[in-house]
């Protein structure tokens, strides 16, 4: 290995400026290393001293001397700039901001951060920060259900009037069908969770038959008169409102709410209530089933029971929902029906 010795010569100014970035605490650690190489070449230090000190290769160390030899200290700062320095200026997210509410050009549905950097020519990380600033989640979707009902504020607030403020002697119901309940078993064992592993169920089922609950909600005490059968008809919902008439003393005034399917509205809806005129029906605007609170029940009964429920048959799906109604009846609270933005009231 060729020795340094005498192949290289420092003004009194190189060495102290060359000493002071090799003992920098603050400054770059790549211009120190190479600013102490320097000063061994010069005060005659070999290559392979070089490379045990600084674990350089001797290409490194004759790199580095030619750049130094060429343009003096200057010469130990590296050749690539790197990328301009960019700030996300108030200027440049509205830019960012307003290309991202308009649709993209490339046949795509929404915008990511990394087509939207290349579509402006930006850095993908600072159009997430914009995002990220902004609230903006481009790749999430929320889907609304707008009502038609031209009388929707009337038949909403007849609805919450009896949430707030119902009648006194008399009982509000909230009523509703939960159609077409699968009868599923699983063909594989159920895999029980365990740490860092979830409940895993078979791919394969077994589907026994379907079956319909109608559920009638005491708004009052949160308890729920639940009722199966094999059919979703008319003459099925008048018989369960003549169940929930008898579940009642006799004269009290009975009130419920429900939505607008058309079981709801048939003839023999209309006998049963000429024959019981104690039974008043409230039905909620168009596509406005948030209003009726058995909704909320008939999420809460899909999550602990059906929906990672198996049943080996119809009568065992049956069976498991009324034991479902029958305990949580004894724990059974009623909702609390507020607002969350007092100034979206209905009149």
């Amino acid at each position: 290995m060729p020795s340094a010795a005498g192949s290289l010569e420092l003004t009194p100014t190189e060495r102290q400026e060359l000493e002071g970035f090799a003992r920098s605490q603050r400054g770059r650690a790549d211009v120190a290393r190479r600013a102490r190489a320097v000063l061994m070449l010069a005060d005659g230090t070999s290559y392979r001293e070089i490379e045990q000190a600084l674990g350089w290769s001797s290409a490194t160390t004759a790199k580095w001397k030619e750049r130094f030899l060429a343009r003096r200290t200057a010469g130990l700062w590296g050749r690539h700039q790197g990328s301009k320095p960019r700030v996300l200026t108030p200027a440049l997210e509205a830019r960012i901001l307003n290309r991202t509410r308009r649709p993209p050009t490339d046949g795509t549905t929404h915008w990511s951060t990394r087509r939207l950097a290349k579509a402006m020519k930006l850095s993908h990380t600072m159009v997430a920060r914009a995002w990220q600033r902004a609230g903006i989640q481009p790749h999430r979707l929320e889907r609304y259900m707008r009502s038609t009902d031209p009388d929707f504020e009337a038949k909403a607030a007849d609805v919450i009037g009896l949430y707030l403020h119902p009648p006194q002697h008399a009982a509000v119901f909230c009523l509703d069908e939960k159609s077409a309940i699968q009868a599923l078993d699983r063909l594989d064992p159920v895999l029980p969770l365990s740490p860092g592993r979830a409940e895993r169920h078979g791919f394969e089922y077994c589907r026994h038959g379907t079956l319909s609950l109608y559920a009638a909600l005491n708004t009052g005490t949160g308890e729920v008169l639940g009722h199966t059968t094999p059919r979703h008809t008319s003459a099925e919902f008048v018989s369960f409102l003549a169940t929930l008439v008898a579940s009642q003393p006799a004269g009290r005034d009975i009130h419920v709410i429900l939505d607008n399917v058309s079981t709801h509205k048939t003839k023999q809806v209309q006998a049963f209530l000429a024959v019981h005129p104690h039974v008043t029906l409230h039905f909620t605007p168009t596509y406005s089933s948030w209003l009726n609170q058995v909704e909320l029940w008939f999420s809460k009964i899909e999550r602990d029971r059906i929906a990672r429920g198996i049943f080996t048959s119809v009568k065992d799906l049956a069976r498991k929902i009324r034991r479902y109604i029958a305990r949580d009846n004894h724990v059974a609270k009623p909702f609390r029906w507020s607002y969350s933005d007092a100034t979206r009231r209905i009149a």
